[in-house]
């Protein structure tokens, strides 16, 4: 498996446990934050990262974005769309990665 493969699944996973994560939080308002896990490739992080309820579908409104904190961006493989002093919201640019992304997207 190639590091971008590896990568890409990593963030899938992260994705699904957020999934579940934002059906427990439903009926926190819309301006709350809420918990959620770090979406980076690293297999070690367990760090969390706090998004409102909008937030977090705008972020999961595209298949290959993902919700990372600061400092957890992998240059080689994704791209920076939007920021603020909570989180970055990453884009796949490595081809594999996005195809990884898009096909393990829990709401395709």
């Amino acid at each position: 498996m190639s590091r971008e493969e590896r990568i890409a699944r990593n963030e899938a996973l992260f994705r699904e446990v957020n999934e579940q994560i934002k059906d427990v939080n439903d009926d926190v308002p819309a301006g709350s934050e809420a918990g959620f896990v770090c979406e980076c490739g690293d297999p070690e992080c367990t760090s969390t990262v706090s998004l409102t309820l909008v937030e977090y579908e705008e972020v999961r409104s595209e298949p290959t974005h993902f919700a990372v904190l600061p400092g957890h961006v992998v240059p080689d493989v994704e791209v920076v769309v939007a920021r603020n002093e909570r989180f970055a919201v990453v884009r796949k640019n490595e081809p594999q990665a996005a195809r990884i992304a898009v096909r393990e997207d829990p709401r395709s």
